[in-house]
């Protein structure tokens, strides 16, 4: 067998081995890429460390991984614990009518003023009492999916402490052997040093802006509407609360998808005062946490404009779930850098000076006599 015959056979079986590899990896690729994103947020501390400990990296590695168990996963895990009771709470409720979706709505139709009712009629939008019995449907079919897909997720608690585990494991050795991995990276990645360095630097300043950016926007929006929504008196203030966490990582509309319903209702029901906090809070608080918070932590770093940033945020999470709000912004940041790094080659090849032997070559030669 020729040696360019074996080349493309042991390319081949490089292939096929990384895919399988990476087939493996699957059932568990959130644990994997938490546990590569706590590595990157870490590392600082964890050098910090390595100087304290003298270079003692298994107690180093040790002490890294405590300290992200007692910031980051244990705070997590009461939150979600926590959920799944106020979930499953809402849920026992909806199924047992203690909770009617349909008469919070019956109320802000009796709010609402004939002429209301009238015009809707004339525009042919259909009768309000349609429109309530729909709406009405339409919420508590949503309120039963969100509290049944938290009682669900309880339920796996096994698969969660399973994937925990392997996360916290992973997270050992990467802060251990973190740089001989980084270093092995970089010297069999098929690119050369320059574009190996920039689409490392780029990922680790992606990862570290969005993370940071997010959980930090995501923890104030979401504390500050739950703690309002508790003061004011709403029934599941927690879940709610985790709600706009949640739908905070949406850059523009974010957590208005739940306290603005909300606002309305109390202002249509005659809670004028509670309507008008909400209100406030709202698009003032909440508003600024966004618009002041969002363009440092995320843009700034990342380097994104802002619409990049929604849309990729939103595809990744349709496609990905909650990774998504990593892994779409990441993915796009890798887009334009690679081909920023293409135009940079194609200008580079376009501007270098062609030799005294290339120019004597593409001269058309004498023909014989």
């Amino acid at each position: 067998m020729s040696p360019l015959s074996q080349h493309k056979a042991f390319i081949l079986l490089l292939t096929l081995v990384s895919i399988a590899f990476v087939w493996l990896l699957l059932p568990f690729y959130g644990a994997v890429l938490w546990a590569v994103i706590l590595a990157i947020l870490f590392q600082p501390m964890h050098r910090r460390l390595e100087s304290r400990f003298h270079r003692r990296r298994n107690l180093t590695a040790f002490v890294s991984v405590m300290a992200c168990v007692f910031i980051v996963i244990i705070p997590v895990s009461l939150i979600f614990f926590s959920l799944v009771r106020e979930g499953t709470s809402v849920y026992q409720r909806i199924n047992s009518g203690e909770l009617d979706i349909a008469r919070y709505l019956q109320q802000v139709r009796d709010a609402l003023p004939a002429s209301v009712q009238s015009w809707m009629g004339s525009a042919g939008i259909g009768s309000f009492s349609d429109i309530t019995n729909r709406l009405g449907s339409a919420f508590e079919q949503g309120s039963q999916l969100i509290a049944s897909r938290v009682l669900s997720i309880g339920q796996n608690t096994l698969q969660f402490l399973v994937s925990a585990g392997i996360m916290l494991y992973l997270l050992f050795f990467l802060f251990r052997d973190g740089r001989s991995l980084g270093s092995q990276i970089r010297a069999t990645a098929p690119l050369s040093d320059e574009y190996t360095y920039q689409l490392i630097d780029k990922f680790t300043a992606v990862v570290r802006a969005t993370v940071k950016g997010n959980v930090i926007i995501a923890a104030a929006q979401g504390a500050i509407g739950g703690i309002t929504f508790w003061l004011l008196g709403i029934e599941a203030a927690l879940l709610w609360g985790v709600l706009m966490a949640f739908l905070s990582l949406l850059p523009a509309i974010g957590s208005a998808i739940i306290w603005v319903p909300v606002a309305a209702y109390l202002l249509l029901t005659g809670a004028y005062a509670k309507g008008l906090i909400l209100v406030f809070i709202g698009v003032v608080v909440i508003g600024l946490v966004d618009n002041l918070l969002r363009p440092p932590l995320v843009g700034k770093e990342t380097k994104l404009p802002d619409y990049v940033v929604l849309i990729s945020t939103v595809g990744g999470m349709t496609l990905l779930g909650i990774n998504g709000f990593v892994l779409g912004p990441l993915i796009a940041a890798l887009f334009i850098v690679a081909w920023s790094l293409f135009r940079q080659e194609k200008e580079a090849d376009a501007a270098a000076p062609v030799t005294a032997a290339e120019r004597e070559a593409s001269l058309p030669q004498p023909k014989d006599a």
